[in-house]
């Protein structure tokens, strides 16, 4: 039984390798992208404040001491905001669309859209009880039935490890740099 389900993982494998192989480079695929679909992106990120997620990776981090904490963070207040988006865009460019980043941003700008985001990055613990719903404001629920905002928010959502994976290479990087 056992070599029958070794033998089984094993075939899995042969034939699930090839889709794996399949993946482009993050580096070719960005350079496919195109620049108006990497400027797209950028202004995206900065429609969400995305240096708020690279704040958020270090706070996460785990230092050898607090004196390497605060100079990481030291680091990212001396690093601008526009060059957070313009160094993290090449590298999200083959995850997120031109399309949806267009979406999100337009979604982002608006005065709902921009609530969100002030809520996501600065809201306090939330309690939630069994049977509770929380309440949809008459403008969420007009945008959330748009189908261009559907599709982004979706995808949107599925890039959101790979923001997360960026954000933290982009912080090594910062905190490797002398400034």
């Amino acid at each position: 039984m056992k070599f029958a389900v070794h033998a089984a993982f094993a075939l899995s494998l042969a034939v699930a390798a090839p889709a794996f192989a399949a993946v482009p480079a993050p580096a070719a695929a960005a350079a496919a992208a195109g620049p108006a679909h990497v400027k797209a992106v950028q202004d995206l990120l900065g429609a969400m404040h995305v240096e708020n997620v690279l704040r958020g990776v270090a706070g996460r981090s785990r230092y050898a001491s607090d004196a390497q904490r605060q100079a990481v963070f030291a680091k990212l207040d001396k690093t601008p905001p526009a060059e957070v988006y313009q160094r993290l865009a090449p590298a999200l460019a083959p995850v997120i669309s031109a399309d949806t980043a267009a979406e999100m941003t337009r979604f982002y700008n608006t005065p709902y859209g921009k609530q969100v985001i002030h809520k996501k990055y600065n809201s306090g613990v939330q309690l939630s009880m069994p049977g509770m719903t929380a309440a949809v404001p008459p403008e969420e629920k007009k945008e959330r039935k748009r189908a261009a905002y559907v599709q982004a928010s979706k995808e949107l959502a599925g890039a959101e490890p790979a923001i997360e994976r960026e954000a933290f290479k982009l912080l090594q990087q910062i905190n490797k740099e002398k400034r």
